[in-house]
């Protein structure tokens, strides 16, 4: 009888770690789906007709743009671009990617902006064709290069300049910023 219930108890506790394992599977999935965050981008073209982003914001709907176009005579207009619409020039895009003929793998993109497609695809990639696709890009380096320079925005720019902040002060074990071999301190084993 006591071994029953021995065996009662570990089948419980099998059963127990294995929701808790499910459960844990089924939050990190939900975080790792909000990692592509959904953005708002404000997208200019320039005198020579290629395209910029000029304002980035995470947002809560959707993602969305802005398109702002200069006609012949010089004068702005703006258009929306709703999420299906980026998606599909972005897929567009991506199927050049796939078949080496997408400007935003080039080496020359990164100077004068690129296309509406290139430049969508080079912001948003990861929140309109999934993580997988958009991480996958940007281990290409000339499509990195390209989708840094294609985003002038604010946003942009201050997330860049957070996770470099972060990568060079470093903290050691013992709490102290980390130092190169060549200026290390003489107090002694704990970096006094």
């Amino acid at each position: 009888m006591i071994k029953n219930r021995h065996i009662s108890s570990i089948a419980s506790g099998v059963a127990l770690g294995t929701a808790g394992l499910l459960m844990m599977g089924t939050l990190s999935g939900c975080e790792k789906k909000q990692e592509a965050q959904n953005k708002f981008l404000v997208i200019e073209q320039q005198a020579n007709g290629k395209y910029k982003v000029i304002e980035e914001m995470p947002t809560e709907g959707p993602t969305r743009a802005i398109i702002r176009e200069k006609d012949a005579d010089g004068h702005v207009t703006e258009r929306f671009m709703n999420e299906s619409e980026m998606k599909a020039l972005a897929d567009q895009e991506y199927k050049k990617v796939q078949d080496g003929t997408s400007e935003t793998l080039q080496s020359n993109g990164e100077s004068g902006g690129m296309g509406l497609a290139g430049t969508i695809l080079a912001v948003a990639a990861g929140s309109l064709l999934g993580n997988m696709i958009g991480n996958s890009l940007m281990n290409n380096k000339n499509f990195a290069r390209n989708a840094s320079s294609a985003n002038r925005s604010a946003y942009s720019r201050s997330a860049a300049s957070k996770s470099r902040k972060s990568s060079s002060s470093r903290k050691s074990f013992f709490g102290g910023s980390s130092r190169s071999s060549s200026s290390r301190s003489s107090g002694g084993f704990f970096g006094g």
